[in-house]
């Protein structure tokens, strides 16, 4: 089971930009002040949950005849017929965003100290407490916003001094083509409550849709995977692979015009900052964020489409966790490691949510050796200058991404097929296959011949496959 969200945005057409501009500086105070109070008042925000976190603020700052006296009175005075649930969206968000900060506080604090312990330098900042956010409200239904049609609805806003309520009307989306009807042309998405959003001076409706998905759940020895390698001269290599190693498919994927696009952008860029300084350049920035959107938005697009069409059950990636770019290393070179680092967490996440919607399930595994390993098994490989190519120790020629991607998806079966077998006949088998003991040197050769050994011994569940 997967919760999936889509959010779509509608303009706002016929409405007076500056009640949008009030309301969100007055929400934005509000919030600003809950933030005060919490950190003031609550020592501990890991006892609380959402539910608690606001009945607890509003004894501190609501007055009320059953709360007649709250710690912070100001707030009644400061926002005056300030809506009861437009509040609560405020105390959540305060709470959130009080409770990331005192997580990253405490991070910082524990590298410090262990850098003390360990004799080591620790030039890391502490992260500063930031009580102004660029935050925008939601505007819960019934309280804060009425539909009157298709297109039009009333939204309470903070206009001249006073809430009132505004019509509006807004843009339609074609909800058959965002993929929120079903086969009779009805919505079997929830739909959640609006939160105004804001482009430059346009603003929107964010109408988020919820559905709960159930994910494929195939037995191992049924299943095919796409095992996909975030390699450096392709966008993206796949391979579909079966339970008993056979590559069924293989894919290539790069833009090789829009990078060669960004390394002329990054390059220029490097060069305007070594002429003027680190210079914000927001017109440089917004052509690199533009490509890599479209690079990531592609590739996931295309990874999708190739599982889809080979009935994959399971996307498998890397786990880059662990991964970061090189320390030390500045220029365009740098820029261009970050922005490719980046684009590979980017991609994985689009991609995520993209098999969720087709009930497909993601995977990630050890990245450590995919690359470094021959698939065969003969050992390590030799990579050529431009990385592309690996020459195995047995004398075979192979592309470096695809190999890594066979790597990927052997380790997969493998690491489900150890869990479903009794220990005592992993050892026997990992006797005979000696890569199934370090797990860095598994390859689909590994998985090969452990099916192989696995029939001539007659070991359960491995040969059967069963999860």
């Amino acid at each position: 089971m997967a919760v999936q969200t889509k959010m779509l945005l509608q303009r706002i057409h016929q409405a007076p930009a500056v009640a949008f501009e009030e309301t969100i500086a007055i929400y934005r105070d509000a919030v600003a002040f809950l933030m005060e109070a919490m950190d003031a008042s609550i020592p501990d925000l890991s006892v609380y949950d959402g539910k608690s976190i606001k009945n607890a603020m509003e004894r501190l700052v609501n007055k009320t005849k059953d709360n007649p006296a709250p710690a912070y009175p100001d707030f009644n005075r400061r926002f005056h017929k300030f809506p009861s649930y437009l509040r609560r969206a405020a105390i959540a968000s305060a709470f959130g965003k009080l409770r990331s900060y005192r997580s990253n506080y405490d991070n910082w604090y524990q590298a410090r100290q262990q850098a003390f312990v360990d004799g080591k330098k620790f030039h890391k900042k502490a992260p500063a407490k930031q009580f102004d956010h660029d935050d925008l409200p939601v505007f819960y239904k019934g309280n804060m916003f009425n539909r009157t049609g298709e297109t039009t609805a009333e939204i309470k806003v903070y206009h001249q001094n006073d809430w009132v309520w505004l019509d509006i009307s807004f843009q339609a989306q074609d909800l058959d083509k965002r993929g929120l009807l079903d086969k009779d042309g009805k919505l079997d998405w929830k739909q959640c409550n609006p939160k105004l959003i804001r482009k430059g001076k346009q603003y929107f409706l964010g109408f988020a849709y919820q559905k709960n998905i159930e994910l494929h759940d195939t037995p191992l020895a049924s299943q095919r995977i796409c095992a996909v390698d975030m390699g450096l001269t392709n966008s993206a290599v796949c391979a579909i692979l079966d339970a008993n190693g056979t590559v069924i498919a293989r894919t290539f994927i790069n833009q090789a015009i829009e990078k060669d696009r960004l390394r002329q952008v990054t390059g220029q860029l490097k060069q305007r900052q070594r002429q003027s300084g680190k210079i914000a350049a927001p017109r440089y920035w917004n052509r690199i964020n533009g490509l890599q959107k479209h690079i990531k938005h592609d590739t996931a697009r295309r990874i999708i489409a190739f599982a889809d069409a080979h009935q994959a059950d399971t996307i498998v990636f890397e786990y880059l966790g662990n991964f970061r770019p090189t320390k030390g290393v500045y220029g365009a070179k740098g820029h261009r490691e970050r922005l490719h680092y980046w684009a590979k967490v980017g991609i994985q996440n689009k991609v995520q949510e993209m098999a969720h919607y087709r009930g497909m399930r993601i995977a990630r595994i050890n990245p450590n050796g995919t690359s470094r390993q021959a698939s065969d098994g003969s050992g390590v490989v030799t990579r050529n200058n431009k990385k592309d190519l690996a020459t195995f120790p047995s004398g075979k020629t192979y592309q470096a991404d695809l190999n890594a991607a066979y790597n990927i998806g052997a380790r997969y079966f493998i690491k489900f097929l150890q869990k479903a077998t009794p220990e005592t006949d992993w050892l026997r088998l990992a006797a005979k296959v000696p890569s199934l003991a370090v797990r860095t040197q598994q390859t689909l050769a590994t998985l090969i011949t452990l099916h192989t050994e696995a029939a001539s011994t007659g070991t359960a569940p491995v040969a059967s496959g069963v999860r």
